[in-house]
């Protein structure tokens, strides 16, 4: 007996398959994102012959290793489908403490817990009231930001603190094999904070619950204590920024962190982060954090004004945007 004649998918079926293939095998955004800021490297080194001299080089350094602690901390939140707007006033408010602290000759190694405390006191307030209140993310943290700028301005009346210690700027001006020591504290959180979404539970369940909360909690993952364990990272590394801020610039200031919440929520969706949850690398907010801080400092370098930088930043965060929507489209189109 003659066997049937084997079948090849034709048509639309090999149109089909070759889409899939390519969804599968597209590169991620941070990629992309890696690949642009590296041209705009390539461009403001042609356009500039400061900008890849060292001083410049280890000054954006320590520029990029405050941005991107905020930026990292913010990255918990929006995975679980939320926003933190409050982390800039944070920053002010735990740093103007700090240094307050340290004006009144209080011991470095009893005002760092000290600080450290209050920015897991404000997430523990935010994730409470984001959770158990049932207030959306959006308004709790916008009150927060309002809030906490408020009682900055109040414990500082307005004005800078100044006496700090000689020791604290060592953070800020020495370095470890010719590398800035932020520079390499940053580092430090960022591999902590990546090993924490790909490799334990807490992770995981950041992701289940941004891609669906109700679903995560039918199966038994305690939305609650994770909501309030992710408002606390980004509370506590908004703590951390505020403090290597006054340590960089020796002393505390009351308008510092101003727009650092929109600066960290960009980096994040510019690095691939998805505002709707359940997607975010750390490795894509560093990204993110040092496109917009060589945005910044070569726009500095090259003379253009603050507000033409406001517009390219604005424009660059809709581009990725819409790129990464159309992808996700054409992906969904596929399934």
């Amino acid at each position: 007996m003659a066997s049937a004649p084997a079948t090849t998918p034709s048509g639309p079926a090999v149109a089909d398959e070759a889409q899939a293939s390519s969804l599968r095998h597209r590169l991620p955004v941070e990629i992309y994102v890696l690949g642009f800021t590296v041209l705009v490297w390539v461009g403001l080194g042609v356009f500039s012959r400061y900008f890849l001299t060292a001083g410049n080089i280890s000054n954006m350094m320590r520029q990029v290793s405050i941005d991107a602690i905020v930026a990292f901390g913010e990255l918990f939140p929006i995975i679980l489908a939320g926003i933190d707007l409050s982390v800039g006033s944070v920053a002010a408010l735990t740093g103007i403490l700090f240094a307050m602290m340290l004006a009144a000759h209080l011991p470095v190694l009893l005002a760092l817990p000290l600080t450290v405390a209050l920015g897991l006191l404000i997430g523990l307030i935010n994730g409470l009231a984001i959770d158990r209140l049932g207030i959306p993310a959006f308004i709790v943290t916008l009150a927060g930001l309002q809030g906490f700028r408020g009682l900055t301005y109040l414990v500082s009346g307005g004005m800078t603190v100044a006496g700090m210690p000689s020791s604290l700027d060592l953070v800020a001006r020495t370095s470890i094999a010719g590398i800035p020591t932020m520079f390499v504290l940053m580092a430090v959180i960022g591999l902590v904070s990546h090993f924490i979404l790909r490799y334990t539970r807490l992770g995981r369940y950041c992701y289940a619950i941004g891609s669906n909360a109700e679903s995560a909690r039918r199966v038994g993952i305690n939305v609650t204590q994770v909501t309030l364990v992710c408002y606390c990272i980004a509370a506590l590394f908004a703590a951390f920024a505020g403090m290597l801020l006054v340590s960089r610039l020796t002393m505390g200031n009351p308008n510092a962190g101003v727009g650092a919440e929109l600066q960290a929520i960009a980096a994040a969706v510019v690095g691939g982060a998805s505002l709707f949850g359940g997607r975010g690398t750390i490795l894509g907010c560093f990204i993110g954090s040092v496109l917009f801080t060589t945005i910044g400092n070569g726009a500095n370098l090259l003379g253009v004004s603050s507000f033409w930088q406001m517009v390219i930043e604005g424009l660059l965060i809709a581009l990725v945007v819409y790129v990464d929507n159309i992808q996700k489209k054409r992906q969904a189109g596929v399934r």
